[in-house]
């Protein structure tokens, strides 16, 4: 059983392999110190940061984020650590809120690694503090306990540190609040927090469907997922009325430009949807913002629907009792009366609420029919018709699509999951078993080969939507067993160098690519890029892996785990095409690997979530439709241009 705790009390660890579960209703930045008996941290080598996350036996997030998953291994902790203590600080500088009595109280939760909630802490009663020690895991004759700390500070992360013991507080809060603003720099933008008053379009109301305007939606977090940009926050619905489509609200950072007219709507009707109606200086950048805005939409009105349901339940529960509860009305005509009644009042706020959601969704439907079409080739859909007069582009997109989103309530409405170009994540293609009904159908070369044509549908829209002379591809096969996936690549000319195998090719591209990133971050380091190697290709550059582990030895992996964690920054990003299950004979020295890549399926699964209100999310992969040349098509236009370009 769970244990909620509250501020001072403790709670016995059963494990020591562990997660610790942050949600914020906004960007925090999280940490951790280590600490001796009495609590001290001895130097900023005993701090997990942002800007240095991986501690023996500790880990936290590079960015950052409303919510947050922090890795624990009490036993890989140093001897002399006695203390950990769990850091929360607001983004400096970011335009968000100042002090933690701004927003909504944070929570914190301490899992298995299955998930399994062993203690959670609400951590309520801040104000004016902008830094908060959220929990302490301590050592107790042997064993480990956590504790509910909550002391908040209004001095920020320096004064936090400082308090802790650490001469250095001031200057080593001041890199982290610049590594998290490189980081945010480097994020997938999400849009903005209205302000209050604001009439933007998410205005699914709960007093409409019978829940109370306060009620809170319930999250659904996702299990066994990897931490990406989706979060595990609840969040309220706002009353009002149904979605606006003139929204002034969905706005983004960029000014706005005016949207194109929209059709004139029947009297008492919404407006009619618009293919970029959203900000942004560009009609790419209005799309990618309209899309998002669309996902925001559909996780709220969900959002809302489902708490309503929740407080239709709880209330028809509460008046069943209290019949029950009273031996003259346990039984009888006033009993049956009363438990009818009861049931009647849930299936009419049910239906309340069923009703406001199907009209949101049909609104958020036709909005999708009619931005579906207008989605240029970075955002589209492999069978839209905008392929078939794709050329090799000038300039880099602002986004890429990795696939479809959509909800159980209404399965046919997807949408494009877009994320922003260059990737800041590298790709983990799941060629095991996900779980879901659509997995359990397949065999395990089954998922395989679906999950090698996943992994070329990727690279070949990545090449697609570069200009040719910004990007490069490299292959590794070790055992040559996607060598039918890989055809089109090869065939076309679109990959430069064929896949290498075996465990000199394998060493020989990561040796290489290991070589760029050093080169590069020692140039930048010292404003010397001028001094790069002549024969360094500076272009971005993918890392296709397949059948990891297979082919690699401890040193390789090293190797890549570095390409995982240093690469993106300097324009190396990594997919691997792996079953988990298979790199278990490395024990946890990979688990670190795995998180620090965004975990996408070859067959529909439901491992995702938004970072509003945490909905699981089911993913649907962009494979090329049976039968269509599309991507041979395509991957041929490329394959000519880059041997016009001499590429």
């Amino acid at each position: 059983m769970t244990a909620e705790l509250v501020r001072g009390q403790n709670h016995p660890l059963p494990q020591t392999r562990l997660e610790i579960r942050i949600s914020a209703g906004n960007p925090i930045v999280a940490g951790a110190t280590l600490g001796d008996e009495q609590g001290t941290v001895q130097g900023v080598e005993w701090v997990a940061h942002p800007a240095s996350p991986q501690l023996p036996g500790i880990e936290v997030s590079k960015q950052a984020a409303a919510a947050h998953r922090l890795a624990v291994d009490l036993d890989a902790l140093p001897e002399g650590v006695h203390r950990v203590h769990v850091l929360l600080a607001l983004v400096s500088g970011a335009g968000g809120p100042v002090r933690f009595g701004a927003m909504a109280a944070p929570s914190v939760a301490v899992t298995g690694l299955d998930g399994t909630e062993v203690a959670g802490y609400t951590i309520t009663d801040l104000d004016a503090e902008s830094a908060v020690v959220a929990l302490e895991l301590y050592r107790r004759q042997g064993a480990w306990k956590v504790r509910a700390v909550g002391q908040g500070y209004a001095g920020g992360l320096a004064e936090m540190l400082r308090d802790q013991g650490l001469p250095q507080a001031a200057e080593l809060a001041a890199e982290i609040n610049d590594a998290v603003a490189r980081g945010m720099a480097r994020s997938v933008a999400q849009p903005p927090p209205r302000a209050a008053g604001d009439d933007g379009r998410v205005r699914t109301a709960t007093a409409g469907t019978g829940a109370a305007p306060d009620t809170p939606a319930q999250p659904q977090t996702q299990a066994g997922a990897q931490p990406s940009s989706a979060g595990d926050t609840s969040a309220g619905a706002s009353p009002g009325g149904p979605i606006n489509y003139q929204h002034p609200g969905r706005r983004t950072a960029a000014p706005p430009t005016p949207p194109p007219a929209a059709p004139p709507a029947p009297p008492g009707q919404p407006a009619r949807p618009v293919a970029g109606d959203a900000s942004g200086w560009t009609m790419d950048e209005r799309l990618y913002n309209q899309v998002w805005g669309m996902f925001e939409d559909l996780a709220r009105t969900t959002a809302a629907y489902r708490s309503a349901v929740d407080f239709a339940e709880s209330r028809m529960e509460q008046e069943l009792d209290k019949v029950l509860s009273d031996p003259r009305t346990r039984v009888g005509p006033a009993a049956d009366t009363a438990r009818a009644q009861a049931r009647a009042k849930q299936a009419g706020l049910v239906e309340q609420a069923r009703t406001a959601l199907d009209r949101d969704l049909a609104q958020l439907t036709a909005e999708a029919e009619v931005v579906e079409p207008a989605l240029p080739p970075a955002y589209a859909r492999w069978d839209s018709p905008v392929w078939q007069g794709y050329q090799v582009p000038m300039e880099v997109p602002m986004a890429l699509r990795l696939g479809d989103l959509h909800l159980p309530e209404r399965t046919g409405l997807r949408i494009p999951m877009l994320v922003r170009l260059p990737l800041e994540r590298g790709l983990w293609i799941d060629a095991g078993r996900t779980g879901s009904a659509h997995g359990a159908l397949l065999d395990s070369a089954e998922l395989r080969r679906l999950a090698a044509e996943t992994a070329v549908a990727h690279a070949a829209r990545l090449l697609a939507v570069y200009p040719v002379d910004e990007f490069s591809l490299h292959v590794i096969d070790p055992a040559g067993s996607a060598a039918a996936s890989l055809a089109p690549l090869v065939s076309s000319g679109a990959l430069r160098e064929p896949p290498v195998a075996g465990a000199a090719g394998v060493s020989s591209v990561l040796a290489a690519l290991t070589r760029r990133v050093d080169l590069v971050q020692m140039a930048v380091r010292s404003g010397a890029t001028d001094a790069l190697p002549p024969d360094l290709d500076l272009a971005q550059q993918l890392l296709i892996v397949h059948d990891f582990p297979h082919g690699f030895d401890d040193r390789a992996v090293t190797q890549l785990r570095y390409l995982a964690d240093e690469g993106p920054s300097v324009g190396v990003h990594l997919m691997m095409v792996a079953d988990r299950e298979d790199a278990q004979a490395y024990g946890p020295v990979l688990d670190p690997l795995w998180r620090s890549l965004l975990r996408i399926t070859p067959v529909a699964d439901d491992h995702l979530a938004d970072p509003w209100v945490g909905h699981a999310w089911t993913y649907e992969p962009p494979l090329v439709p049976a039968g269509s040349q599309v991507l041979q098509r395509v991957l041929g236009q490329v394959g000519r241009a880059r041997e016009a370009y001499g590429r």
